[in-house]
């Protein structure tokens, strides 16, 4: 698992590379907290590298969704292919995510 974070005007932009699984988990939460300060920034989670994502992935997401909120940033998903469309289908996560 593979993340790239960068700023882009006023958005943070974070790539995922790979499988978002269990093991990948914790060093992946480590790599979002570039994210934590988001302040005036909206946050974009590219996810066209993507190739899986498990609960502890999900967990994640939303995890940068509560913390973006209260500080008036929107948090937006681009790039799902159709295997991550279902599983954002299946688990009610497409209702909470804006898509780009």
């Amino acid at each position: 698992m593979k993340t790239t974070f960068r700023e882009e005007g006023k958005e943070y932009i974070m790539e995922f590379e790979g499988r978002l699984d269990t093991a990948a988990a914790p060093q992946t939460e480590k790599d979002v907290e570039a994210l934590t300060d988001c302040l005036g920034h909206d946050i974009v989670l590219d996810c066209s590298k993507l190739e899986y994502i498990s609960s502890s992935g999900l967990r994640i997401f939303l995890g940068i969704l509560k913390n973006a909120k209260p500080k008036g940033s929107h948090v937006f998903i681009t790039g799902l292919g159709d295997e991550l469309q279902k599983v954002f289908a299946m688990t009610g996560f497409t209702s909470l995510f804006e898509y780009k």
